[in-house]
């Protein structure tokens, strides 16, 4: 009996109220860990930037907080502003006219001076404010935006331009980076930049395009290279030449349309033979002098007339120019592409087909009826 009024006591002794032990554990519940309340009061305002820049530049530092709220949530206004500077840059580029004024000496070039000084500035202080916001470096800093590339260079070439002028230096390769200063309006629209990054997307789906069309310009080239090298040169000579007279036969347009003969063992449309018997405009009925006499321009009774050179274009061979200052021409795979990508455009391909059709063979229009089908109408 001792013993079980002992245990009893114990039990008495340890016993705690129910209200009480509640009590403590819900103040433990309502109480958080000091290193959740540190972790809370750590996080940064904008999780997805970077924390520092500089190295010692967080976002909440004061100068890179504003710049951060200016990025980040940026009011219509600013965006409206931006606009508004880009067209304005548009239309001073439009009016710029260095041919009239070399030295910028009147007072509307200065006028376009300082507004493009004004332009260079408010886009140098705006790259300046998404570095110290962004940070430079990485992939959701400033540089690792595509389209801030393209500021960030534009900026860059106009500090070196602003640097180099007035040390004599050529600037002209670096002001035509000017040109580019309007694709600054693809970054602020955002549904124009969702249609350019598509169409950039598109460009290598291309591949097989361009692959197809490598292909119809290389064959057609080594045919062309293959029927036609050096025909185009093709020119009516005279046997024995003498120097009062020109080596061949040209007509009054020159080698804007020349007169591209067919040799003997071809079977073009054009021969030496066909050189008009008179000289345009001109009655010529003499002939040359014999050997070792000099011509005076007179006949045997003493009339003042002219010599019918045309009777003596007689011997066709390879010349020097080929047609249109040698720009047409199947001399080498590099003039024959050129000459195929004139007739794929439709413009200008029947002057070429003629030539070879004159020089070479009727039945070479199947070569570019072909290229044009084949280019124009694709399966």
């Amino acid at each position: 009996c001792d013993e079980e009024i002992g245990d009893d006591e114990e039990k008495s002794s340890t016993w705690i109220p129910v209200h009480e032990s509640s009590q403590a554990q819900g103040s433990r519940a309502r109480d958080p860990t000091p290193d959740l309340v540190s972790d809370e009061e750590e996080q940064p305002p904008y999780p997805a930037l970077a924390p520092v820049v500089f190295f010692c530049i967080k976002q909440t530092t004061r100068p890179r907080s504003w710049c951060l709220r200016m990025v980040c949530n940026p009011y219509p206004l600013n965006n409206h502003v931006s606009m508004l500077v880009i067209l304005l840059n548009c239309v001073t580029l439009g009016m710029f006219q260095p041919c009239e004024d070399l030295k910028c000496q009147s007072e509307w070039c200065v006028v376009l001076q300082v507004f493009d000084d004004c332009i260079f500035a408010f886009f140098a202080v705006e790259m300046v404010i998404k570095m110290i916001a962004l940070g430079i470096f990485g992939s959701k800093c400033y540089l690792g935006d595509t389209w801030n590339r393209l500021d960030f260079f534009i900026v860059m070439a106009g500090m070196m331009e602003y640097s180099l002028d007035g040390h004599n230096a050529s600037l002209s390769a670096i002001r035509t980076v000017r040109v580019l200063r309007p694709l600054r309006a693809i970054n602020r629209v955002p549904s124009m930049r969702i249609l350019v990054t598509l169409l950039l997307d598109t460009l290598p789906m291309l591949g097989n395009v361009l692959l197809l069309c490598f292909f119809v310009f290389f064959i057609f080239g080594i045919v062309g290279v293959q029927l036609w090298a050096g025909l185009l040169r093709n020119r009516c000579f005279m046997k024995d030449n003498p120097l009062t007279v020109f080596p061949y036969y040209m007509n009054e347009e020159g080698e804007d349309n020349p007169f591209i003969c067919s040799s003997n063992k071809d079977n073009g449309m054009l021969r030496c033979s066909q050189v008009p018997p008179l000289k345009e405009g001109v009655e010529c009925t003499l002939i040359a002098s014999p050997p070792g006499h000099a011509y005076s321009g007179l006949d045997g009774t003493g009339n003042s007339s002219c010599v019918n050179w045309n009777q003596y274009y007689s011997e066709c061979k390879p010349g020097e120019l080929n047609p249109h200052k040698g720009a047409v021409n199947f001399d080498n795979i590099g003039y024959a592409w050129i000459a195929i990508f004139q007739v794929i455009t439709l413009e200008g391909w029947v002057d070429i087909m003629y030539y070879v059709m004159d020089a070479h063979s009727f039945y070479n229009f199947i070569y570019f009826i072909l290229l044009i089908i084949v280019t124009q109408w694709p399966p």
